[in-house]
């Protein structure tokens, strides 16, 4: 970016520096972020928003959407090494960058991590997919509008989208009554039990094929609202849509806990604020008296 605003009018004109103006060094903007850190700026910045989205139309406090993505770590699968020091990598070439082969070698995040980004866990979405190091970014949807009211960045492993998911139920305010539609993947005896402690209704999707059978039954699926649900909750796959293409949350440029959920939740807020504009445009205008 401190390259581009050498050149680039637009990006001078955006940050309100004249054509002949200096421009700062990339230096100040590392320390800058790391002040954007320290005092929770977009935390901030993403209430803000949140609460001007209100005054211009009503969201729901009621019904809501959940939903996880992974985010893949900026660092190489080489880089996941034993903890104790040892080396189990076997090059399969000559040369620093060889391939590595780990054939017959197990490896997990109880006995490896990455020497280029700790925080970086190694996990995989599916029995069909790979394993990547990675981080589960989390989005809480309210249905009306279609706006994120909470986005979270989490460790990745197989219990963190149901925990990030009642973490961010704990912060929507009031002691109404409420819904959360999920994904299959939530559909287990101890997130829908967490749920009705928390008088939060969880229409979530069946998943009949588990062991066990479906945590939830028919005084769930009987309603109109359950299929309503199930219908709305596919919207979040926007805010993850726009974020991987436009923000940049497929595979992170930051390492850290941390500094990840900060360019997560940014992300989420700049998606908001586009939803927002196209809900003024779409709205219908009063007449000048």
């Amino acid at each position: 970016m401190c390259e581009r605003l050498r050149y680039n009018l637009l990006f001078r004109w955006f940050v309100g520096l004249a054509i002949d103006d200096a421009t700062w060094d990339h230096s100040v903007s590392s320390k800058n972020r790391d002040r954007l850190l320290e005092h929770a700026v977009v935390e901030a910045f993403f209430t803000e928003i949140m609460r001007l989205a209100d005054v211009k139309g009503p969201q729901s406090k009621e019904h809501f959407s959940v939903d996880g993505a992974l985010i893949q770590a900026w660092a190489s699968n080489k880089s996941f090494r034993p903890k104790n020091g040892s080396d189990d990598q076997r090059p399969s070439g000559p040369g620093r960058n060889a391939q590595a082969d780990w054939k017959g070698k197990p490896r997990s995040n109880d006995t490896h991590e990455s020497s280029t980004d700790p925080d970086a866990r190694l996990f995989r979405k599916s029995f069909n997919t790979a394993s990547i190091l990675c981080y589960q970014g989390h989005v809480l949807m309210e249905n009306r509008s279609g706006l994120v009211v909470g986005a979270l960045v989490t460790h990745a492993d197989g219990t963190g989208e149901r925990a990030a998911a009642l973490a961010m139920l704990d912060t929507v305010p009031g002691k109404q009554p409420k819904s959360v539609g999920a994904a299959k993947t939530y559909d287990t005896s101890d997130f829908v039990a967490a749920c009705h402690d928390k008088s939060v209704t969880p229409p979530v999707a069946s998943n009949d094929t588990r062991r066990g059978g479906s945590a939830i039954d028919t005084r769930t699926t009987r309603h109109v609202g359950y299929a309503l649900s199930q219908t709305i909750r596919k919207r979040i796959e926007e805010h993850f849509g726009w974020g991987n293409a436009v923000g940049h949350i497929r595979q992170t440029v930051y390492r850290g806990l941390r500094r990840v959920d900060q360019h997560f939740k940014l992300t989420m807020t700049a998606s908001n604020i586009l939803r927002i504009a196209r809900m003024l445009s779409a709205a219908p205008q009063k007449a000048p008296q």
